[in-house]
């Protein structure tokens, strides 16, 4: 069960920074998803986006671990350091 646990904190680590990436990029400039994204990667600020959408993964993990779901709260932080290392090499 432990392995299952973690892969679902994985998954909803992974999920959680896109949802955070895509709400930053929808609400916080202006013009479309794909618009606000390329202009993104054009600048240069693809790493600081998908960093500032990782912050929702810090709100799981603590959501997680107040209800006793540590397993599944190793699993985000598996994500989370995922995405650092994505983000480095970007």
């Amino acid at each position: 069960m432990s392995k299952r646990d973690l892969l679902i904190g994985f998954l909803i680590g992974i999920a959680a920074t896109c949802l955070g990436t895509w709400l930053f990029l929808e609400f916080a400039v202006s013009g479309t998803f794909t618009q606000n994204l390329q202009q993104v990667k054009r600048s240069g600020y693809l790493g600081k986006v998908i960093a500032i959408g990782a912050l929702l993964n810090m709100v799981i993990f603590l959501i997680l671990l107040k209800i006793n779901k540590d397993q599944i709260a190793k699993g985000v932080v598996f994500a989370t350091i995922s995405w650092t290392v994505i983000t480095l090499l970007v």
